[in-house]
C-alpha cells in the first residue's frame, strides 16, 4: 500500500483549498479540509487500493507531513525562490491545459452494445486450444541458433537469455506470455499479436510436452524467434460478465484518444505553424 500513498504527497498540492466546517485536521492552526482527504482517498482507491481506517490514517498522515514541509519552506521565504516561481508557472500551464482538454475532449459515449460486439469479436477469433508460450526475439539467426544450443545443452536457461538478449518487452519477465488462442489456420492479423510464421509453427505442433523448444529459430517480423511451448489446453473462453468491465475500459480508452485525436487536428488545421 505505501508504493500507492507516496505519489499523493506531489499530488495534494494541487487539491482545492475550498473551506470546509469540519476540516479533516489542523496543523499549526491551518486547517487541512476534509475533502483534500477525499480525494486523496479516491486518487488511492482509483489506483487498487481498499478503504479502510488504517489507509485513512496514512492518508490524514501525508496531509501533515505536507502541510509541516509547507510551513516550514515559507518560513525560509522559499516561495520567493526562482526555481519555485518557475515551477509555479509551469503547473499552472499543465493545469490550465488539463483543463481545456476536459472541456473540450467529448468522446463517444460507450454503449452495452458495443461492448458485447467487442466480446463476440474476440471470441470468434479464438481457437480450440490456447497456448502458453515463452519467446525470445533476436536480431539475426546465428544469434538465435548460439540461443538454442545454449538453451538445449543446459549452458543457460530461457528466462535468462531472454532477460538478457530479448528485443520484447516479454523478455524482462523471461520471456513468458499470458495465455493466447487463434482460429487455425492461422491468418494475418488473427493471430493474438504473434508473428504469422510462429503461429503458424505452433499450429502445426501436435500435443506438444510442456516446455518444447522448438529446434529452429522462426524467421519474422523482422527478427528470429526462438519458441518454447510451455503448455497447451482447450481453450477457456471466459464468461461474458466477468471481462465487460475491462472491455468497457478498453472502448473508453479508444473513444477519448480518437477524441483527443480530433481535437488536435483541428487546432493543428487552423493554426499558422512556421
Amino acid at each position: 500500500m505505501r508504493h500507492l500513498l507516496l505519489p499523493c504527497l506531489f499530488l495534494i498540492a494541487g487539491l482545492a483549498q475550498a473551506a470546509e466546517p469540519a476540516p479533516a485536521v489542523r496543523v499549526n492552526g491551518t486547517a487541512i479540509p476534509a475533502s483534500r482527504l477525499e480525494s486523496l482517498l479516491k486518487v488511492v482507491l482509483n489506483q487498487g487500493g481498499k478503504d479502510s481506517p488504517e489507509l485513512r490514517q496514512q492518508i490524514r498522515g501525508q496531509l501533515i507531513a505536507h502541510e509541516l514541509l509547507r510551513q516550514a519552506a515559507v518560513k525560509k521565504k522559499l516561495q520567493n525562490d526562482p526555481l519555485v516561481a518557475a515551477a509555479r508557472e509551469e503547473a499552472g500551464t499543465r493545469a490550465m491545459i488539463e483543463r481545456y482538454v476536459a472541456l473540450n475532449v467529448k468522446p463517444e459515449s460507450v454503449s452495452e452494445k458495443a461492448v458485447h460486439e467487442r466480446y463476440e469479436s474476440i471470441v470468434s477469433d479464438l481457437g480450440e486450444q490456447e497456448y502458453k508460450l515463452s519467446l525470445i526475439a533476436v536480431a539475426s539467426e546465428s544469434e538465435a541458433r548460439t540461443l538454442i544450443k545454449q538453451i538445449e545443452q543446459n549452458e543457460a536457461t530461457f528466462a535468462a537469455l531472454a532477460s538478457k538478449h530479448s528485443q520484447l518487452a516479454s523478455g524482462k519477465g523471461g520471456g513468458a506470455l499470458d495465455w493466447l488462442s487463434f482460429r487455425t489456420p492461422a491468418v494475418e492479423g488473427k493471430t493474438a499479436g504473434l508473428p504469422l510464421p510462429v503461429a503458424q509453427a505452433i499450429a502445426k505442433l501436435s500435443k506438444p510436452a510442456p516446455g518444447t523448444l522448438l529446434a529452429d529459430p522462426i524467421a519474422g517480423a523482422d527478427r528470429y524467434w526462438i519458441v518454447r511451448v510451455d503448455e497447451v489446453r482447450a481453450t477457456q473462453v471466459p464468461d461474458y460478465e466477468a471481462v465487460a468491465p475491462g472491455l468497457r475500459r478498453l472502448l473508453e480508452t479508444q473513444a477519448l484518444e480518437r477524441a483527443s485525436a480530433s481535437l488536435m487536428e483541428g487546432l493543428v488545421a487552423s493554426a499558422r505553424i512556421e
